[in-house]
This record gives C-alpha cells, sequence and structure tokens, in this order.
C-alpha cells in the first residue's frame, strides 16, 4: 500500500519520537538513541542526546566497510583552471585520516574549533571531514572573504588551528589567500596554534616559520586518526551568517540531527539513490554546500561534485550543460540566480542543445526568490521538472518544498511547495494570530524546530532568542514574508524587511518582481521600497534586460510600469523603473536590496563583507542619481 506524503507528514507531526527516530535507523551509532527530543532546556531544544556517533564514519568510512570503497565520492571539476579530478570513498577515508593524524598529533582536540577557509577544491571536503572525524567543530569561512570578517570570525570561535589554501581562482584571475589570512591573524586577538597551508601550483604562499605548516609535509609520518565518539547534541560545526548589528552570528550545527535530517532528504526530496550523481552548485562556504556537497550526499553515498567555476563565463553559458553530461548528473540543485544569467546569456537555450543531458531527471532551487519566469524557461529548455523549495541557514534543510522522492505532488510554479515533516509553518500578522489564507503575514515556525535546525547561536544563547524567538511566542521567526494557499502551499515572497507600506497598504516586492520578470525582455530585476514623504514609500524597480535586445529602454519601462498597473493595480503606486546592467549580489547570489534602499534613502550604509562585486554599487548609485534619488 502507497502511503501519501500528506500521511507521512501527519505521522512527523503527530509522533515526532516515532517518525525521528525510524529515521535515525538509516545512521550508524557508536550508541544509539533511545529518545529523539530532548525539551528540557526548552526553547534549546535538542535531538538524539543521549547518543554518540560520528560524522566523518557516517560520510565515508562505513561506505568502505560496506564494500563500496570503489565508489566515487566527489568529483573535482574545475572549469577556470581546465582540471578534474576524482576521489573513491577508499581514498577519502584514507585522506580524511591522514589530515585527522595531523591535526591530533598537534593537539587538536575533541570540541576544539578548527578555520577552515578554502576554494572549492576536494580538499576542503577533506578538511571539514577531517575534523569530524576526530570529534573537531569546524567553522567555514568562504574563500577570499575580507581580512577583517575572517578575523571577526576567529575572533569569536577561537580556532586551535586553521586550514587555509594559498589562493583562490575566479573568472577574473587569482585571489590570494594567504595574504588575506596574514592580514586576519595580524587584525584578530585570538591566536590560533598553528596554521595548515594547502599549496596550489598557480600560485602558492609564504609560510610563516613556527605558525605556518604545508599541508603534505606535515601529514608525513602521522599515525592516521580513527573516527572520535561525538554526543548527539554536540556542534558538528559552526557557521557563520550577517546580523545586524554587525557581528556574525554563529550558527550551531548538532551533529545527529543533521545526519539523520539531511539523510531522509536525498531520497525523499531529491530522488536520488546510493551511487547516482549529486550536484549542488554552490560553495563549501556557505550553508548548501555544508549540507548538500558534503554531508547529506556523502552520508546518503552518493557521488557529489565539487565545481570551481560559474554558470557563465568558464567558458560560456554551456558549463552547466557540460558538466551534467559529462558526469552523468541525476539532481541539479543551485539558486535562481545563476539560471537568471544563464537566460540572460543564451535566452533561446541553444547552448543546451549542444550536450546529452539526458541523465538530468530534476532541478531543485533554492536561496533567492524562483520567479516563474525563469522556471518556466528551465522547464522549457531541460525538460525536467523545476522544484522551488525553501530554507535557510539556520535550519540547514528545507522548511518547504516538494517531496518528489516520497510523492510528485503537483507542483505550483512559484510556491516554494509544503511544510517538509518536523516543521508547523503559520502565516502570522502583527499580533501573531494567523492570517486568513491568502493574506501576507510573516512566516514563522512553531516550536520545536525538527531534528538538524540549529539549537542555538555560539556562545551566545541571548542572542538566540532575541533574533529567532522574541517576535512571536512559541514560535521561530523566518524573517520571510509570504501567504499560504487553500491547499496549504507556501508562497515565499520577500524578506519581512522587503514589504514596503504604500499608504497603508502592504505590498510585496516579490510579487512585483514576478510582474517584471515577466516582460519578455527583462532577464531579471529587483524592486526595492524608498521613502516618499506622501505615501510613505514607493516602490522601484530595477531592471536587466537580456542579451542582444535592442529596443529602446524608455519603452521596456513604460510597459513594465504599465503591467504592474494593469496586474496590481493603482495601490501599487509603482512609477519608478530604471534599466541596469547588473544587480548587486552577495556571492551566493542574493541581491543586496537593503543596501540599494540605504542608498536610494541617502542614509548611511557600509559595504556588505559578502558582496561579489562592489563597482555595481557605483552603477545603482548613478542609475539613482537618473531618478532623482536620493532627496527625490
Amino acid at each position: 500500500m502507497t502511503v501519501s506524503f500528506r500521511e507521512v507528514y501527519e505521522v512527523a507531526q503527530r509522533d515526532p519520537e516515532r517518525f525521528w527516530l525510524a529515521a535515525a535507523d538509516a545512521i550508524d551509532w557508536m550508541r544509539p538513541p533511545t529518545r529523539a527530543l530532548h525539551s528540557d532546556r526548552a526553547p534549546f531544544y535538542e535531538w538524539f542526546r543521549d547518543s554518540e556517533l560520528n560524522g566523518c564514519f557516517n560520510c565515508v568510512d562505513r561506505h568502505v566497510e560496506n564494500g563500496n570503497g570503489d565508489r566515487l565520492a566527489l568529483i573535482h571539476d574545475s572549469p577556470i583552471t581546465g582540471t578534474q579530478s576524482s576521489l573513491t570513498y577508499r581514498q577519502l577515508q584514507d585522506a580524511t585520516a591522514r589530515l585527522g593524524g595531523a591535526l591530533k598529533a598537534r593537539g587538536v582536540e575533541k570540541g576544539d574549533r578548527v578555520i577552515i577557509y578554502m576554494p572549492m577544491i576536494a580538499e576542503a571536503v577533506v578538511a571539514m571531514l577531517a575534523c569530524a572525524r576526530i570529534g573537531a567543530i569546524h567553522s567555514v569561512v568562504f574563500g577570499g572573504f575580507a581580512a577583517a570578517e575572517l578575523a571577526t570570525r576567529i575572533d569569536d570561535a577561537k580556532p586551535k588551528a586553521v586550514i587555509a589554501g594559498s589562493c583562490g581562482v575566479e573568472p577574473s584571475g587569482i585571489v590570494a589567500y594567504k595574504p588575506l589570512l596574514d592580514q586576519a591573524l595580524s587584525i584578530a586577538s585570538h591566536r590560533p596554534d598553528f596554521c595548515i597551508i594547502f599549496q596550489r601550483d598557480i600560485q602558492r604562499g609564504e609560510l610563516v616559520p613556527g605558525r605556518d605548516l604545508d599541508w603534505n609535509a606535515c601529514q608525513d609520518g602521522v599515525e592516521p586518526a580513527e573516527c572520535v565518539a561525538v554526543g548527539g547534541a554536540e556542534p558538528a560545526y559552526l557557521l557563520y551568517t550577517s546580523g545586524t548589528t554587525g557581528k556574525p552570528k554563529g550558527v550551531v550545527r548538532p551533529t545527529a540531527g543533521h545526519l539523520v535530517a539531511l539523510h531522509w532528504t536525498m531520497k525523499n526530496i531529491y530522488d536520488v539513490d546510493p551511487g547516482e550523481v549529486f550536484w549542488a552548485a554552490s560553495d563549501v562556504g556557505w550553508v548548501v554546500g555544508h549540507s548538500y556537497i558534503v554531508y547529506a550526499p556523502l552520508v546518503h553515498g552518493n557521488t557529489s561534485i565539487v565545481f570551481e567555476g560559474k554558470p557563465i563565463g568558464t567558458p560560456d553559458a554551456g558549463t552547466f550543460w557540460r558538466v551534467i553530461s559529462e558526469h552523468g548528473v541525476k539532481t541539479l540543485f543551485t539558486a535562481p540566480t545563476a539560471f537568471r544569467a544563464i537566460k540572460r546569456a543564451d535566452p533561446e537555450g541553444r547552448f543546451i542543445r549542444q550536450y546529452d543531458i539526458s541523465s538530468l531527471k530534476s532541478l531543485f532551487l533554492a536561496g533567492e526568490r524562483s520567479d516563474s519566469d525563469t522556471v518556466e524557461w528551465a522547464q522549457r529548455h531541460l525538460g525536467v521538472p523545476v522544484l522551488d523549495h525553501w530554507w535557510q541557514t539556520e535550519t540547514g534543510f528545507t522548511i518547504v518544498g516538494y517531496p518528489w522522492g516520497a510523492e510528485q505532488i503537483p507542483v505550483k510554479t512559484g510556491s516554494a511547495g509544503v511544510p517538509m515533516p518536523g516543521y508547523d509553518v503559520r502565516v502570522l500578522g502583527t499580533d501573531g494570530e494567523e492570517v486568513p489564507d491568502g493574506d501576507l503575514g510573516a512566516i514563522a515556525v512553531r516550536l520545536p524546530l525538527p531534528p538538524g535546525c540549529l539549537p542555538t547561536l555560539w556562545n551566545a544563547d541571548d542572542r538566540f532568542r532575541e533574533s529567532y524567538l522574541s517576535e512571536f511566542d512559541g514560535y521561530y521567526e523566518t524573517g520571510d514574508a509570504g501567504y499560504r494557499d487553500e491547499d496549504g502551499y507556501f508562497y515565499v515572497m520577500a524578506r519581512t524587511d522587503d514589504v514596503i507600506n504604500v499608504a497603508g497598504h502592504r505590498l510585496s516586492t516579490g510579487q512585483m518582481e514576478e510582474i517584471l520578470s515577466g516582460h519578455p525582455d527583462v532577464a531579471e530585476c529587483a524592486v526595492i521600497g524608498v521613502h516618499d514623504s506622501l505615501k510613505g514609500q514607493l516602490p522601484l524597480g530595477f531592471l536587466c534586460l537580456n542579451a542582444g535586445c535592442d529596443r529602446p529602454e524608455s519603452e521596456i519601462v513604460a510597459e513594465s510600469i504599465a503591467e504592474m498597473r494593469n496586474q496590481i493595480g493603482a495601490v501599487a503606486a509603482f512609477k519608478l523603473a530604471v534599466v541596469v546592467d547588473r544587480l548587486p549580489k552577495t556571492r551566493s547570489g542574493k541581491i543586496l536590496r537593503s543596501t540599494m534602499v540605504k542608498i536610494a534613502d541617502g542614509t548611511e550604509w557600509n559595504m556588505p563583507a559578502t558582496i561579489d562585486d562592489p563597482t555595481i554599487l557605483d552603477e545603482i548609485e548613478l542609475a539613482l542619481k537618473r531618478l532623482g534619488y536620493p532627496g527625490n
């Protein structure tokens, strides 16, 4: 008898102990849990606290022991350097044991922190799993992050060691990591005991005697490390996310919960079986990289791709299709912004037809709202289901999505899907009461959160309460706004900060962006709310046009304004739009709307540490001046 996903979800809500203990059977334990949820420290909930296990063993060693040591674990594909390599599970076991042994020989023990500052190479994954092997807590900082930001994370995590690459490679050229690390260590108050440097031949770093060790040399002659038992609720890693106070927040990821939850998602959400190739086109510096380049595919026994490239320009808009074709990718997971870039560069999808991508069965999008035009373009040219889903650094896996491997429920374009097991998702008004279906409100999750989600922030319990639990009693506040339809599907429209108030009417910038992106000449867009003395705020749109578009910009702007009035009405007061070449984004692809608002309103702003290209803000400032902002 086939069980519907609705029934699966209801079991998880009605009897979470039964559901999550059953899911935990897929993990290898050194001491199995006797119960799932521990609520005695609520709201600091803990999962599988009385258990012991090891993350590296579950991701690597057990596959070798089960006879799958020759299966490919990692494929490194770097179109920027023109190189490819791979590691089997047996080779990955050897690599993590040797690096873990080198760390242990120099005093790194269970519970110690290790900062990892690496480019997108297989050694970054080895470093993460080597820490997990010996019970150390890793904290990955995006490679090439500014020295001041790296120093802030060093001071907060207080690592025993730092593992870094000598450099990274971008389409624009080599980014020297080692000088950035040296500068960060000169700024930071905390001093790690030592640094391990992986030297890339394209640019080697200068080692500081007495502090810096060569990656290969430090592993010579060391005893390979065995897997250390770690308590189920103890941290596997810290991952820093931006904070409103300027100090980043250290999200804590509990060891057992995230392995149990991530393993469940691989089949039930992403519909892959062990041995199949799964590609998350992200970076190990972000949560998608942690969850779906490293831990989820490896704990499930899949082959994961570590990609050092960009969706366009390395060398062209066909690089994704080449990777899928050459490596037999079954499931691709990336950000909508990647597909917007590809669509803009190749609106007719000509590059797709140059490759055999028949291995690809589904595309998953997350990280930014997936506009309908981009989704429909991908469906039309790829011929596979395109599935949006929504989650956060804090949760580590899907809050709302499509359980494609459990049941292929109807897909609603524009919706991120339905809640996944363990998430009791509600849409609340400012009074904390649920709003009617179809009404815009703050999306919140009733406590407790499921396994794998953050139980707190690193050494900051009070900040955890204030940041996530203070707005709505008994709920985790996601910071996103949206609505639920009559079928229980959720539409995530914008960050709550991006819901604008026009003459007392609360309007979603996401809904406006959906309308603008539907224009045939618009490849990508963003809408922000700017100050207006009469109406409080007014919407302002930025339009990026498709490659090869030769129509007058004024016509496209006028048509976009007219369509907004046609679909939303005069209430939107949408009269301001401008064409720009690019939108300012973080390295993970999120549009920096709040910074654009500050520029438009003439308020003080700081250069975001995560910005991909700071020069874009100069272009935005010039575009705003053409419209009379600031001070319109």
